[in-house]
């Protein structure tokens, strides 16, 4: 089979592919077939050595935490799954149910531990749920990372969005996208920001009921509370960091919540704007096996199409990198290795 390595240079360029041979599954294991995997911010800062890692626990590592595909094999003591299985693989290997934790954190796939930018994938039994037909391989490779993330926020903190509620989403990437789709699908109202009026057009059309540009208003909390009635949104996801993050503060009515949301976090946040707000701030580190097990329920019932700004073949993944660097995207960004 094929499968990619990440470069000791850490140059994009470098990420090659190499040849090895079909892994057998062992006891509680399964091989699974891949057919789509997706990327995410996380992957690219770790392909340039910008993620908080040693050097030597990415070299030679394969790619990409979040893919999908089907079962081929299974080993001793495997009753989760069957062959033909149609599945999708948890970001977070071993974590059942629950947050995230210092121990699990340091499972994690595309580094320090192999990732699935491979043709076959061997995983525990435990950390793969089957998908429904409805929900295609290029879709599901979205959801580990990036849906859970947008689905933990909203719906597993200690202030659940509700039906009727309003959410404040920033930015069109893969997290903002879902969490649009997923606020919207809740019976929420969905406000979004971004710098392009082109990306919050396309955004509007999946759920967002207003969009605001930021450039257009550098202010942009402001329009959020006028376009309330004054009082804020209940509930924002939080995707800047602390560039944006006294904004979101202001623009979340008193005794909501903020979900803050990423990877590679600078700068310095102010406790007592958070504290004159009465909110709840809870950083969100994607999430369990049970919640992406319930989003799969949630996209299936309510037939959410995940958005995916490009699908590249397996043998264009630099060119996959390259897309997402760029930061043009509305959505995903999706690998195919369906032949």
């Amino acid at each position: 089979m094929q499968r990619y390595l990440l470069p000791e240079s850490k140059q994009i360029d470098d990420i090659v592919i190499s040849k090895v041979a079909v892994p057998k599954p062992k006891r509680g294991q399964a091989l699974v077939r891949m057919y789509a995997a997706s990327l995410n911010y996380r992957d690219l800062i770790i392909a340039i050595g910008r993620y908080r890692l040693p050097a030597n626990k990415q070299f030679g590592v394969v790619p990409l935490s979040d893919g999908a595909g089907e079962v081929v094999e299974v080993g001793e003591d495997v009753t989760r799954v069957k062959q033909g299985d149609r599945v999708v693989n948890t970001f977070i290997p071993g974590l059942v149910t629950g947050q995230a934790t210092v121990d699990s954190l340091g499972r994690l796939r595309g580094a320090p531990n192999h990732g699935v930018l491979a043709e076959y994938v061997v995983f525990e039994a435990e950390d793969l749920v089957i998908l429904p037909d409805s929900v295609s391989y290029t879709g599901a490779a979205c959801l580990p990372c990036a849906g859970v993330t947008a689905w933990n926020s909203l719906y597993c903190g200690p202030q659940p969005l509700l039906p009727g509620q309003s959410a404040l989403v920033l930015g069109t990437g893969g997290v903002a996208v879902l969490a649009v789709q997923l606020a919207h699908a809740g019976g929420a109202r969905v406000i979004v920001t971004s710098g392009s009026d082109k990306k919050l057009k396309q955004v509007l059309r999946v759920g967002a009921s207003a969009g605001i540009n930021y450039k257009s208003h550098p202010e942009w909390q402001e329009e959020v509370k006028r376009l309330t009635g004054g009082r804020g949104v209940d509930h924002t996801v939080e995707t800047g960091g602390p560039g944006t993050l006294s904004r979101s503060v202001a623009a979340t009515r008193f005794g909501g919540s903020v979900g803050m949301i990423g990877v590679l976090v600078e700068g310095q946040i102010n406790p007592i704007e958070i504290m004159h707000q009465g909110l709840v701030v809870r950083s969100v580190l994607t999430g369990s096996r049970s919640m992406l097990e319930d989003l799969v329920r949630a996209i299936d019932f309510h037939e959410i199409k995940i958005v995916i700004d490009r699908i590249f073949p397996f043998s264009e993944a630099v060119a996959a990198y390259r897309h997402l660097e760029k930061a043009g995207h509305v959505g995903k960004v999706v690998i195919s290795m369906d032949k």
